[in-house]
């Protein structure tokens, strides 16, 4: 896989367990329907780089070792003791039908890396100019897999000498989906935040950042079937070996639409929408929106650049796919909790042509589709019928050579607002982009409405998306 430019010395690994709790018996939580699809998925992985309040200290190493980690250790504990089912493992016992996690509280702990490279600080924040995909790996922690065992998260925190550091996680997608990583992270900022200025004693968390674990408000079984019927492991736990990075002559970059971008996205679709819906037999729907947001538009105008890339390089791909994960959280009958933590997320492909994404009008054809594809979901609850179809897609559209492109994350987390108590993010990366076709989309550093597109590419097709991707919106009117 090759190695970056830079070295890296890891200084301590250990375990943090949360404060000892007064019941200190096992518990364990059964995966559910939407647990299952990911068991043998890759982790999820982000960075959060964080550049240090006094940027002329003389002695970086010191105020590292000795102010932060500290701090980051003790307010983790704390965390944790919201988040016990964290500190567990996957299992799957003999005489279980599903994997289970297990945790023993007071008992176990999750993984901790404490590291030092010598990489340049402000290369890994700079967005000018795509960086080598290999260059992010090592500050990636590794989440334990194996037949019989898989850690559930793993953290790492490095030290980058000349200005700042960097927290980076691991997460099972077998118990935790996007939107309860944030969850976690966002409750350890909050405590930590805490913890640095002094509230060491009783830290708390605002109600939203309270995790709620009861599995009961998980009705539906057809994942569960749908696992069983594609499980070609047995009870195997190991992630499967497919799910490597991908970068051997790949590179990593980082891209922002500004709240001008996205809002002159949004005319030029609206005013060619009728023209094109005339034009097309692929759009769905022809009834033009009052609005459309950010999401969308955002979503259409990368996946058609990644799309015209792709093919400038490789003539023969010419067929391409869009899919996103939906939050179901609010469409359950009853609704689950906004606060549960676990899976429950579904994913869809956009009903399009494969051909469209290439064509001239690729980004408004794209982003019609998106928008009818959600119009549908919101007007609906989530039903068990359609799961089936779902991977029947799947397998139709890898089969028909189709190059599924697709989308993680979400510009409405507030990833650049968390705080561990030394400022906020100086950049947000989402790793775990390099395992497949994928963008991540998250909130603009700047704020005001902006978005970061996050990928992997390969290096010719790296160099056409930005060419497609910067010339695009120049022309804008």
């Amino acid at each position: 896989m090759g190695s970056p430019n830079y070295s890296i010395k890891v200084h301590e690994h250990c375990r943090i367990t949360p404060p000892v709790p007064s019941v200190t018996h096992s518990s364990s939580l059964p995966l559910t329907s939407f647990d299952l699809l990911w068991l043998k998925f890759h982790p999820a992985e982000s960075i959060f780089f964080y550049s240090f309040p006094t940027p002329n200290t003389d002695d970086y190493s010191s105020y590292f070792f000795d102010k932060v980690v500290p701090k980051l250790k003790t307010s983790l504990s704390l965390t944790l003791q919201h988040f016990l089912p964290l500190t567990g493992n996957i299992v799957w016992p003999h005489d279980s039908e599903i994997p289970i996690v297990k945790y023993t509280p007071g008992d176990e702990g999750i993984s901790l890396v404490i590291a030092e490279s010598d990489a340049d600080f402000n290369h890994l924040l700079d967005n000018s100019s795509p960086h080598e995909a290999i260059e992010s790996r090592s500050f990636v922690p590794h989440v334990e897999s194996s037949d019989s065992i898989a850690s559930l998260i793993s953290v790492q925190v490095t030290l980058i000498q000349n200005g700042g550091f960097c927290i980076a996680f691991s997460t099972h997608h077998a118990f935790v989906d996007g939107i309860s990583a944030v969850m976690f992270i966002k409750a350890w900022g909050c405590i930590s935040h805490q913890v640095v200025v002094g509230q060491e004693e009783s830290p708390s968390l605002v109600p939203e950042l309270v995790p709620f674990f009861d599995r009961d408000v998980i009705k539906d079984t057809t994942g569960r079937d749908l696992f069983f019927k594609y499980n070609k492991e047995g009870r195997s736990l190991k992630i499967l070996s497919i799910f490597q990075p991908k970068v051997e002559n790949s590179a990593r970059a980082t891209f922002e639409l500004t709240c001008t971008d996205i809002e002159k996205l949004k005319k030029m679709v609206l005013f060619k929408w009728d023209k094109v819906v005339a034009e097309e037999e692929s759009i769905i729907t022809s009834s033009k929106p009052l609005y459309l947001s950010s999401f969308v538009v955002a979503s259409a105008y990368v996946s058609v650049c990644i799309a015209k890339a792709i093919q400038g390089v490789d003539k023969d791909k010419q067929k391409f796919a869009f899919s996103f994960m939906e939050d179901c959280r609010g469409r359950s009958e009853p609704p689950i909790p906004g606060n549960y933590f676990g899976n429950c997320v579904w994913g869809h492909f956009v009903d399009s042509n494969p051909m469209d994404y290439t064509k001239e009008d690729g980004v408004i054809i794209v982003a019609k589709n998106i928008h009818s594809k959600i119009k549908i979901l919101n007007n609906k609850r989530i039903r068990e019928e359609g799961y089936e179809d779902v991977m029947s897609k799947l397998w139709a559209l890898s089969g028909d050579g189709v190059n599924i492109i697709a989308v993680m994350g979400s510009n409405r987390f507030g990833m650049y607002d968390i705080d561990y108590g030394w400022g906020r993010p100086s950049k947000v990366e989402m790793t775990s982009v390099d395992k497949g076709l994928v963008f991540s989309i998250s909130d603009s550093k700047g704020g005001k409405g902006g978005a970061e597109i996050g990928l992997v590419l390969n290096n010719r097709v790296m160099e056409l998306f930005s060419t497609f991707f910067h010339a695009g919106l120049l022309c804008i009117d």
